[in-house]
């Protein structure tokens, strides 16, 4: 009712403009008039933020860019004033053609109007990067038989940033988390991580979105909402509320703001990079499509060396293969593809073929974090990760008969260590996905016990990481695990293993 009156008084203010105030020259009223029938005009007032993050504040990296004021009003004051979508002069806009259903009303709306508003700066860097991965995603969604204007969800789930990270970690330009990604095959581990590589990540959401297709009966809607919600929140709206309908199932509320806004952002998004000039966006520099050949890698490289090969620089390798994590092609990866810049593959195989494979590999350290627990010593952790205990206390500031447990230790990882991933390690003895295992070979004359004492480890849990029987001789030269940790937010810690 509020808003209603509002709109009365700005009315009557108006007609007191029109009747009451000598118009002159100088001064025309076409301006004021156009300002105060412009849609959403007497809504736009300074209420509280979008609750969505403008996806260039996602990256892993510092950024320069400015995240975006917030817009004027929300969607959940449409609804707390009982306006309908009727209720709002919505202009005459004709859509573009779209291979996924295109809709205008209010929800819609506001963020095309925050895109061209508070949300411009960051739009115009999506539109700018758009051009570098939108011809690549594209074919990929085709491929696989889908929209590929279903590549605007790339757009607003992360700017085409390869590097992206949200606050529930979610990695990539389609944002996968780590669960979801490697439900569809996406390798992710200490070495690797695939969710930041814009083919694998590209199909692997072409397959989800497909799989949300069918699940909610060819609703575009309900399969992006569930993209960002997941499926289960969205089919217990639907029977909550007893209907299907996305715009319904946005006015309860059940959906979190950020799902219910998902969708108008998607459609907004679409609407305007389709045809960005009309709202505006006439200066924008474009990055050239992304080009590369692919060579097949059939042992531990590195990517300096690539980069000589190919006549390239060290950082285009690694932009070209964003999901590289360190300096080299990753272990146990026979056959992996490292892109190269378009037009070097013959010049890199010629030369790569002459190198020897001892020497397209340097060892290096790689560092990492351990929390200590209650039992933990320098000299035992040092003896774990293959280190000295004077190493340890150097790297950490400490000396050597500090007390450890609770802390959170910098540990050197030589990189002869082995990290493990499923189905691709070497020996009978395998890590689980992601995690990280030190490997022990056997010598003469060494049993169970011997290399319990030895690594501080409990002959059972030999027993279950390797599989094998206390009573049976360690045959020399077979590699065990003598240690299990995983990553965690950063940091290394024991793998929960069940003995």
């Amino acid at each position: 009712m509020k808003r209603r009156f509002l709109f009365t008084y700005a009315v009557l203010a108006l007609a007191f403009l029109l009747f009451a105030v000598p118009v002159s020259a100088s001064e025309p009223v076409q301006p004021l008039l156009a300002e105060l029938t412009r849609p959403n005009a007497l809504l736009l007032e300074k209420t509280e933020p979008p609750s969505l993050v403008p996806a260039d504040t996602l990256e892993v990296v510092a950024s320069n860019e400015t995240p975006p004021s917030a817009p004027l009003f929300s969607l959940e004051e449409l609804h707390d004033a009982n306006i309908d979508d009727s209720d709002l002069e919505l202009p005459d806009v004709e859509l573009p053609l779209s291979d996924i259903p295109l809709a205008l009303n209010s929800k819609v709306e506001y963020f095309l109007y925050y895109f061209q508003t508070s949300g411009k700066p960051s739009f115009s860097k999506w539109l700018s990067r758009s051009a570098r991965y939108i011809p690549m995603m594209k074919e990929i969604l085709k491929r696989e038989g889908m929209p590929e204007d279903l590549v605007y969800v790339a757009m607003i789930e992360s700017g085409f940033q390869m590097h992206a990270r949200s606050w529930a970690n979610a990695v990539g330009p389609w944002q996968f988390i780590s669960d979801t990604g490697r439900r569809y095959s996406l390798r992710i581990d200490q070495w690797i991580d695939e969710r930041k590589d814009p083919v694998k990540a590209t199909t692997a959401a072409a397959l989800y979105l497909k799989e949300l297709y069918g699940l909610f009966k060819g609703d575009w809607y309900l399969a992006t909402a569930g993209y960002n919600a997941g499926e289960n929140k969205i089919l217990r709206a639907i029977s909550m509320y007893n209907t299907s309908d996305f715009w319904e199932l946005s006015r309860g509320s059940y959906l979190k703001r950020e799902t219910k806004e998902y969708v108008p952002k998607l459609l907004a998004a679409a609407i305007i990079a389709k045809d960005p000039a009309r709202y505006g966006f006439t200066d924008i520099a474009y990055l050239t499509p992304i080009e590369y050949d692919t060579v097949t890698i059939p042992s531990r490289t590195n990517l300096d060396l690539a980069a000589k090969l190919s006549g390239t620089t060290y950082e285009s390798i690694k932009e070209l293969n964003p999901d590289l994590r360190h300096w080299c092609t990753p272990p146990n990866y026979p056959g992996f593809q490292l892109k190269i810049p378009k037009g070097s593959k013959q010049q890199f195989e010629t030369e790569y073929a002459k190198v020897p494979e001892d020497k397209r590999f340097t060892e290096r350290v790689l560092y990492s974090r351990y929390q200590a627990r209650k039992k933990d010593s320098l000299k035992s952790i040092a003896r774990r990760f293959g280190t000295s205990p004077a190493v340890l206390a150097e790297l950490n500031g400490i000396n050597a008969k500090s007390r450890i447990a609770g802390k959170s230790l910098v540990i050197p990882v030589k990189q002869t260590v082995d990290f493990g991933h499923e189905g691709q390690t070497s020996g009978s003895a395998t890590a689980a996905k992601g995690s990280f295992a030190k490997y022990y070979t056997v010598k003469s004359g060494d049993t169970l016990s011997s290399i319990s004492k030895r690594f501080n480890v409990s002959t059972k849990m030999l027993s279950a990481w390797n599989k094998i029987k206390t009573t049976v001789a360690l045959k020399p030269g077979r590699r065990i695990i003598i240690a299990k940790f995983t990553e965690k937010s950063g940091e290394m810690v024991p793998a929960a293993t069940k003995s």
